[in-house]
C-alpha cells in the first residue's frame, strides 16, 4: 500500500458508484477519480446546479468527455423527504449499486437544526447517510461484482474529540460547534462498524461490505465555510493560512476514500492518511479511538438513528 495513488485504482467499467457531496472537495475529487476508471457516478448533491456545474468541469478537464458517465442529482442530507426521494429515484433508474461514498458534511457550525428537527451536524453528517444507507442497501445486495459493495462512510480525526452524550444527542441543553463536530464524526465510524458487525451477523451471506475513512487534514471549502459561518473575519484569515500551511490538496485527501472504496481492505477497516499524525500522506489502515469500538454506544446510536430517521435495515 505504500505510496498507493489512483493510478492504482482497478478499471470500474459497469460498476455505478454514488457520491454524497460531490460538487465539491473531497467528494469533487472522488467522483472525477471513480469516472475516470470507467464508472457511473451518481452526484448526489444539495444544489443540482452547483453539481452541473462541478459535473461540466471534470468533463472540461478531461477534454470534453469521461470515460465513465456522470449522473447529477438532488439529495439534501438536512431532509429525510429528499433523501427518500432520491433513492426511490435511483431504485427506479438502476438495478444495482456497487459503491455508496458517504461523503458530504458541514463542520463546526452555529446551531441551527435540520428540517426534521435535528442538530445539522448530528443531522447532516450521520442520521442523512444513515437514511441513505438504509434506503439503498437492497441495491447494493444486488450488486453482482467480483468483489463485495461497499458502504464508504468518512469520518475524521476530529472523532476523538467526540463524546456520545445519548441524554442529548442534539444539544438542546447546551452547544459546542467543535464538540457537536466531534459527535458527528464518532457517530459516523460507531455507524460503519455496527453496519458491518450487522452484515456479519445476517442469516445470509449479503456481498456487502462497510469501511470507515478520514481524509486528514485536506485544504477544502468545508475549512472556508466554517470561518465564514463564524461571522469573525479574522477566522477565515486563519484558516486560510492554516490551510495553506498545514494543509494537502484536496487531490491527496480524497485518497483514503478512494482506497477504502477499491482498495484491498477488509469490512470493518479504518483507512487513514499514514503520514505525519496521520494528517497527510498515502492512505493506509489504522484505528481509531477506543470510544469509536465501543458496542454498547454503538447499539444505542443505531436505535436512536432507527428511531430518528423511521428507516432501519432488514437483513
Amino acid at each position: 500500500m505504500a505510496g498507493w495513488t489512483t493510478d492504482e485504482m482497478s478499471r470500474l467499467d459497469g460498476e455505478t458508484v454514488v457520491v454524497t457531496g460531490a460538487n465539491s472537495g473531497l467528494g469533487f475529487e472522488a467522483t472525477r477519480a471513480f469516472a475516470s476508471k470507467g464508472a457511473t457516478v451518481v452526484m448526489a448533491c444539495r444544489s443540482v446546479d452547483r453539481g452541473a456545474d462541478a459535473a461540466d468541469q471534470i468533463r472540461s478537464d478531461a477534454g470534453g468527455e469521461v470515460d465513465g458517465a456522470l449522473d447529477v442529482r438532488e439529495c439534501d442530507l438536512a431532509s429525510l423527504t429528499s433523501v427518500a426521494s432520491f433513492a426511490k429515484g435511483l431504485a427506479d433508474d438502476y438495478d444495482a449499486v456497487d459503491t455508496l461514498c458517504n461523503n458530504a458534511g458541514v463542520m463546526a457550525i452555529p446551531r441551527r437544526e435540520t428540517e426534521d428537527g435535528f442538530e445539522t451536524q448530528l443531522g447532516v453528517n450521520h442520521l442523512g447517510h444513515f437514511a441513505l444507507t438504509c434506503r439503498l442497501f437492497p441495491l447494493l445486495v444486488a450488486a453482482d461484482g467480483v468483489d463485495d459493495a461497499r458502504v464508504v462512510t468518512q469520518s475524521s480525526g476530529a472523532h476523538e474529540r467526540g463524546e456520545m452524550d445519548f441524554s442529548d444527542l442534539n444539544w438542546e441543553e447546551s452547544y459546542d460547534k467543535w464538540g457537536a463536530y466531534g459527535r458527528s464524526k464518532l457517530a459516523n465510524l460507531h455507524f460503519a462498524y455496527e453496519l458491518q458487525r450487522r452484515i456479519d451477523a445476517a442469516a445470509d451471506a449479503l456481498g456487502v461490505r462497510s469501511v470507515a475513512c478520514h481524509p486528514g487534514y485536506a485544504a477544502t471549502n468545508l475549512q472556508l465555510r466554517t470561518a465564514e459561518e463564524s461571522g469573525t473575519p479574522l477566522a477565515a484569515v486563519v484558516m486560510r493560512v492554516a490551510n495553506a500551511v498545514f494543509g494537502q490538496d484536496a487531490t491527496t485527501g480524497a485518497l483514503p476514500l478512494l482506497y477504502a472504496a477499491t482498495g484491498d481492505v477488509d469490512g470493518g477497516a479504518y483507512v487513514e492518511p499514514g503520514g505525519l499524525l496521520n494528517m497527510r500522506g498515502a492512505p493506509t489502515v489504522g484505528r481509531s479511538n477506543d470510544a469509536s469500538y465501543d458496542l454498547d454506544d454503538a447499539r444505542r446510536l443505531w436505535e436512536f438513528s432507527v428511531e430518528a430517521t423511521g428507516v432501519d435495515l432488514s437483513l
